[in-house]
């Protein structure tokens, strides 16, 4: 009986919330912004003065049903005190996998020590090529945005993602960047998505139901908009927080005008952020073209790209990316991402400068402590790369 109250209460959210190359690239003022707001069930004692140096990240890691344990996994891999994270199962997934995880992170020592894992406990229904993907991600930035003032870019993940390099790795290497910087990858030659996503109108059940099912097509069909130019990419990006803020809080009306615009168009979640960024100048010159995820397409590409496996490991290696997808669950190609690449040992946490205690990372130590490895080589090349291929080309939001 205490099961299926438990379950009804979870599934009406009546629980709680379980708690130096060119100054484009590289800024010249790298403090952050004050300490970390003091909550109930999180010490301040571990924190150095040094560690407003260094830049911190808000994740959103979001899943659905059969999505638990990968879920778990890749948090697990991408933790760091320094950092924010809301975690998300929408609400195809059964109660029984909601409740497994947020008895999880309310359980966790490491968790509870520091406060700085969420989940979103009242659910929301989200289709894969309606606009409720995008709901849910802005959902997630403005539970970010409320929880820390102190986050400097938005990561959003699903379950199926996987890091590459360590956090260490990431907060060294974004340590020097410009905070201004937004990576997206964008494009406004939409080719054959005019006619097949521009242009149809499209209707989201999980707007309205409590049942999830495909979007539908409605007639008549519209035509390209002469008020804002349309571009298109991949939805998987790092945000920097005031881009976030200008979409939350709107103080100009186009993150608002062009949220109801994409609500009709077939898989927003590839186009409305990319077309509010471009269409603002306050932010269209902090763009960097990628979205540092390596991804593997069928030629040419299907609405899915491909899963990745053992046979991509040097690709993904080679690629300096941050994150790789998609993945199958417990593929064995995850276990030599974390022996090789994350140093990570029987589901622990990724080892970094903070860690503390036996077993190690049982404990938090120090969090401005950073260790990076040969991943941070990685990515600063991969950085470095882009910032000259995008000032020799000026292809940001062309």
């Amino acid at each position: 009986m205490f099961i299926f109250l438990a379950a009804v209460f979870f599934n009406m959210g009546l629980l709680s919330s379980v708690r130096s190359i060119n100054s484009l690239i590289f800024s010249s003022n790298l403090s952050t912004t004050n300490q970390t707001t003091a909550r109930s069930n999180q010490s301040t004692s571990h924190l150095s003065s040094s560690v407003h140096s260094s830049p911190r990240f808000g994740y959103l890691v979001s899943g659905s049903s059969g999505d638990l344990e990968s879920l778990w996994r890749v948090l697990r891999a991408v933790y760091h005190p320094r950092n924010q994270y809301v975690v998300h199962l929408d609400l195809a997934s059964p109660s029984e996998e909601r409740l497994e995880l947020a008895k999880r992170v309310k359980e966790d020592p490491v968790y509870s020590h520091v406060g700085n894992v969420f989940m979103i406990t009242k659910a929301n229904l989200v289709t894969y090529r309606g606009p409720t993907m995008v709901a849910n991600t802005l959902h997630g930035c403005a539970i970010l945005l409320k929880l820390s003032k102190d986050w400097d870019w938005f990561i959003n993940l699903s379950a199926s993602d996987y890091p590459l390099v360590t956090q260490d790795d990431l907060i060294h290497t974004f340590s020097r960047l410009d905070r201004n910087l937004n990576f997206i990858e964008h494009t406004s030659n939409l080719g054959w998505k005019e006619d097949h996503r521009a242009k149809p109108l499209i209707i989201d059940p999980g707007l309205y139901s409590t049942n999830k099912s495909d979007v539908f097509l409605v007639t008549p069909s519209r035509t390209v908009p002469t008020a804002f130019k349309l571009f298109t990419g991949s939805f998987w990006m790092v945000l920097s927080r005031p881009f976030v803020e200008y979409c939350i809080w709107g103080w100009d009306n186009l993150p608002r005008t062009l949220l109801m615009y994409y609500t009709n168009f077939v898989s927003s979640s590839e186009g409305y952020f990319h077309t509010v960024i471009c269409n603002a100048p306050e932010y269209s010159t902090k763009v960097v073209n990628h979205d540092l995820r390596y991804i593997s397409w069928d030629d040419p590409p299907q609405q899915h790209p491909l899963t990745l496996g053992i046979n991509d490991t040097e690709k993904m290696i080679a690629s300096g990316a941050v994150f790789a997808r998609k993945f199958r669950q417990n593929d064995p190609v995850l276990e030599k991402i974390d022996k090789e690449l994350l140093g990570r040992r029987n589901g622990k946490f990724t080892p970094g400068g903070w860690c503390k205690g036996k077993p190690k990372c049982s404990r938090v130590g120090d969090p401005a402590k950073i260790k990076p490895g040969h991943g941070a080589k990685r990515l600063h090349a991969l950085v470095t790369r882009l910032y000259f291929t995008s000032k020799i080309t000026q292809k940001q939001c062309a």
